[in-house]
């Protein structure tokens, strides 16, 4: 059980980092980069990252840290997790908030850019900018900070988690000790 928990605490804590970086790092270097270009760039980098994201490498870590942060926290309520489980569950209850504000903030701004067409086909290509890029880059900052304020309540778990552990192991090695007063004679 003891694995299973430590497993899953640090599955979960590497795949949110990983969400929390990626979302941050389109807000301190791919939007900003982008704010440079041309409406044509802009909108087609976009769109051809929209697409290309959708792969397994982001897709495993994005949807399954519901169900590590989950199991994380059933595990810690059975466990011996108990002192790091209001942390996993602030960090699921962030999580889930981030993810819906991708579903019902950024996702839906992809889907309404991809419907644009393409580039050299849209008639406007600074209105279709102007629809898109500030709002997504608006709910891309809420979601980074959602994902990061996760994974740090995660690093705060899991430092709690391993001082419990190392504590009730230390417990377990000092009662197998005689006391310090008993003395030994030949």
């Amino acid at each position: 059980m003891k694995n299973l928990q430590t497993g899953t605490l640090l599955a979960a804590t590497l795949s949110t980092g990983l969400m929390a970086g990626l979302f941050a790092a389109f807000s301190y270097a791919v939007m900003p980069g982008l704010a440079r270009s041309s409406d044509r760039t802009l909108i087609e980098t976009m769109q051809t990252i929209n697409m290309a994201i959708l792969n397994p490498v982001f897709i495993l870590p994005f949807l399954g840290s519901i169900p590590l942060l989950g199991l994380a926290v059933v595990l810690a309520r059975r466990g011996e997790g108990r002192a790091a489980l209001p942390w996993l569950t602030a960090a699921l209850v962030l999580y889930v908030v981030a993810f819906l504000v991708t579903l019902v903030g950024n996702a839906p701004l992809n889907v309404q850019l991809a419907d644009a067409g393409d580039p050299d086909d849209i008639k406007d290509l600074a209105a279709v900018r102007a629809d898109f890029e500030t709002k997504w880059i608006v709910w891309n900052i809420v979601r980074s900070l959602l994902h990061t304020a996760a994974f740090a309540c995660l690093l705060w778990a899991l430092i709690v988690y391993g001082a419990h552990r190392l504590h009730e192991s230390g417990k377990a090695n000092t009662s197998a000790r005689p006391p310090a007063t008993m003395t030994m004679t030949v």
